[in-house]
């Protein structure tokens, strides 16, 4: 047991990494290099999506072997939709691009949530990146907490997200989850979230779901192989609990499980 682990309780199975489900999308606030280093040794088979928040990458001292480093881990590093926004404001688009090429990142996010980027240049954008070889994370929802959500129309993007070339689809939550996916008090838009969960693009959409509550009542309704998103260092192995049952949010898991393997 020692080697490979306790395994006398019946949990949910987490797939091997490089997963297709059940990704774990973790939001790097501005972290050192040491401290990314020391996560990655000890909770990288946990970790597959590695975001550098908004433009914290621009002026990330180590950036180039923090990429190197989490990519030597199998987590993919990601550059965050702002900081492309930023570029596209400016017109420095093809700049970007030659940016990330150089640091090394395998995945960009491409988003339009801080401006006013219509939704054919954002296609554009997307097919930019994916002739440059890169995995695009397409988000979709206003980081303004004031404007109005409608799940049509975030359901339509999301597919015509994937029709451009996007890989993997984000739903707006922020680092504080109070805004997109959710209400000013944190709380799902339960709508909006059927919505997409019973979209034709549902298998590749990541919830970004900073609070633990929210974890915990995704997990509870879409199941433990959930993609969750902006994920702060700290809650990751908390997270990890959240999905095998191992915490009191979503200690039903298990049950059922047992109870589904004794009935057979």
């Amino acid at each position: 047991m020692a080697g490979a682990g306790p395994s006398f309780l019946t949990l949910p199975e987490r797939p091997a990494k490089p997963r297709s489900a059940g990704l774990t999308h973790v939001l790097d606030k501005g972290y050192s290099l040491d401290r990314v280093e020391s996560v990655l040794k000890a909770y990288s088979g946990w970790i597959d999506v590695w975001k550098l928040g908004w433009g914290t990458a621009y002026i990330e001292p180590a950036l180039a072997e923090k990429v190197r480093t989490l990519r030597d881990h199998h987590v993919k590093p990601c550059t965050g939709g702002t900081l492309l926004e930023i570029a596209w404001l400016q017109d420095r688009v093809d700049e970007f691009f030659e940016f990330a090429t150089w640091a090394g990142f395998e995945c960009v996010e491409v988003s339009r949530g801080s401006t006013d980027m219509l939704l054919a240049e954002k296609h554009r954008i997307i097919r930019q990146a994916r002739s440059l070889g890169f995995e695009v994370f397409a988000e979709v929802g206003s980081k303004n907490p004031g404007d109005a959500v409608s799940a049509a129309e975030w359901v339509t993007e999301l597919e015509t997200d994937l029709e451009a070339g996007a890989g993997w689809l984000v739903a707006e939550g922020r680092e504080s989850g109070t805004v997109g996916l959710y209400d000013a008090s944190g709380y799902l838009r339960e709508d909006l979230l059927d919505e997409l969960a019973s979209s034709a693009a549902a298998e590749l959409i990541i919830y970004e779901a900073p609070q633990r509550a929210q974890q915990a009542h995704l997990i509870r309704r879409l199941g433990p192989e959930v993609n969750l998103g902006n994920i702060a260092v700290d809650d990751v192995m908390g997270l990890e609990t959240l999905r095998r049952g191992l915490r009191s949010d979503t200690i039903g898991l298990g049950a059922a499980l047992e109870s589904s393997a004794r009935a057979h």
